[in-house]
């Protein structure tokens, strides 16, 4: 016999009138929300689309969810650092510095909708930043870096449950290591920038981290864990997280582009990351 899914929707001041609109026309009894959450059972997946096109007008988080699953069930966390778990995109900010911004962020922009390669894209980007001193990236970390909302609560909720958190970046280890270590991440993998005489020689090191890397990297720490894929939640913003969305278990969109929202299983809007935890018992 087959069991109906879940039904959760999230959002800061999330109202009775909302949920009621969209229990009716996901075929469920309303009930009050709690905490800016709700819980439908007895969801008719048959009207999932109808569902989350309303919900997305509505500034709601709609995500059909296995009832039986809970939070502990999982093992590993493996989430993009770049608007996901910062706020910020770190190059675009390392380029301010240069006064480079507005063209560094618009190749970025493209690159993260899928419209650029995205190996290259970095590398035309990294090269633009030749001559720049490391203090420059310290000032970046230290005066415009900030967790996405959210992020702590989730953090705290791995450490409970023991779910390993994985950060995968096509950023860069400077910001990568010293999360890890302010945060107490598990596991860090990002591209190294090449520096010189305490300057960026406009170069990355070693092979870049990309989509394919992401998704090898994310199967090789499933493997190494003894996980199975449903055990492994992925979480990411752009169009080089789409691999890696796709090999896990529960694919989440965060705040992402279109390309991003319309091919992942689960997405997250308006809730900060912590909503991740609240999908699940």
């Amino acid at each position: 016999m087959s069991v109906s899914p879940t039904l959760v929707l999230q959002a800061p001041h999330l109202d009775f009138a909302r949920v009621t609109e969209l229990a009716i026309l996901a075929g469920s009894e309303p009930v009050t929300p709690v905490d800016g959450i709700a819980r439908l059972a007895a969801a008719n997946p048959a009207r999932r689309e109808l569902v989350l096109e309303r919900a997305a007008r509505l500034g709601v988080d709609a995500n059909y969810v296995d009832s039986q699953r809970r939070f502990a069930d999982f093992g590993l966390i493996v989430s993009d650092m770049d608007s996901t778990l910062i706020t910020i995109e770190c190059i675009d900010e390392i380029a301010d510095m240069q006064g480079l911004k507005p063209q560094v962020a618009a190749i970025t922009a493209r690159s993260m909708r899928g419209e650029l390669d995205f190996s290259q894209s970095l590398r035309e980007r990294v090269a633009l930043l030749a001559g720049l001193p490391e203090a420059a990236l310290a000032r970046v970390y230290e005066e415009r870096l900030q967790l996405m909302a959210g992020a702590r609560e989730l953090l705290a909720a791995c450490r409970e449950h023991g779910v390993k958190f994985m950060l995968v970046s096509g950023g860069f280890t400077y910001f990568t290591e010293r999360l890890k270590a302010e945060l107490g991440l598990d596991y860090t993998y990002a591209n190294q920038l090449e520096i010189v005489d305490g300057k960026l020689t406009g170069r990355v090191l070693g092979d870049i981290v990309d989509a394919a890397a992401k998704r090898r990297l994310l199967i090789e720490k499933r493997s190494a864990l003894g996980l199975a894929p449903e055990q492994v939640i992925a979480m990411g913003d752009g169009a080089n997280d789409l691999l890696m969305l796709a090999e896990a278990g529960v694919g989440v969109a965060t705040h992402a582009k279109p390309v991003v929202r319309e091919q992942a299983r689960y997405s997250l809007n308006v809730s900060g990351l912590d909503g991740i935890r609240k999908l699940f018992l």
